[in-house]
């Protein structure tokens, strides 16, 4: 991997808007909802049935999924639909204020790719992957020199799965190019992870190899500090 320097997005025919910070204002497994009488909006015969994908183990494959596809497309911002909603579209549930599986999955993306105003974010690192069709790998560097790098594994186990689990995958990350690493911790959401407190960080030692191994959809974050 090497570092090469974030890049801004630019309109082909608008070079006024050439800096223009682009953002992704919603974004959701399923945009269907309710109508008044609890008919589906989007098929007014059936009647709404919530979608559980938008708070089960499977968005901890997709909203990480997006997450660098539109980061890599020089994307600055991925807001969620709703805070307090049902297992559809919620983070925490709107009737107990507990936390749902969604809630965890956006709490690490932004631990982990912390960006303000006055701090953009890290840069993104050029990676070499064997096999992207099954597992996708967002890696960025920080100003202090520490690394994070996301794992994660979206394939379908079958072509008829609603909500499955999804397949294992095994990816070996080779970190050799960026130098040496003293400490790393990993930290993994998967279908195991307490919904109410949320993973927790596993104490790592860096070597040149790191193999991450996922039971089906989930997402590991790896962080390497110097």
């Amino acid at each position: 991997m090497r570092q090469v320097s974030r890049c801004t997005s630019r309109h082909l025919h608008r070079t006024d808007l050439a800096n223009l910070p682009v953002w992704m204002t919603e974004n959701n497994v399923n945009a269907d909802y309710a109508n008044p009488d609890g008919t589906s909006n989007c098929n007014p015969a059936l009647k709404f049935v919530p979608d559980p994908r938008g708070t089960s183990p499977f968005l901890a494959a997709f909203r990480p999924y997006l997450f660098s596809q539109f980061g890599k497309s020089a994307n600055q911002a991925l807001y969620h639909w709703v805070y307090a909603a049902d297992t559809q579209s919620g983070e925490v549930d709107f009737n107990t204020g507990s936390t749902y599986l969604s809630y965890w999955v956006d709490y690490w993306l932004g631990q982990m790719f912390p960006s303000t105003p006055t701090s953009p974010g890290p840069d993104i690192l050029q990676l070499s992957v064997t096999e992207t069709s099954s597992v996708e790998i967002l890696a960025t560097k920080n100003s202090d020199g520490s690394v994070v790098l996301m794992i994660v594994d979206h394939v379908v186990h079958a072509p008829t799965d609603d909500n499955g689990v999804g397949d294992p995958r095994t990816a070996i990350v080779n970190v050799s190019a960026l130098g040496t690493f003293s400490s790393g911790t990993s930290t993994t959401i998967d279908k195991n992870t307490n919904a109410a407190s949320g993973p927790a960080a596993i104490s790592i030692t860096p070597t040149q190899k790191i193999s991450v191994t996922l039971g089906g959809y989930a997402v590991t974050f790896l962080r390497l500090k110097p």
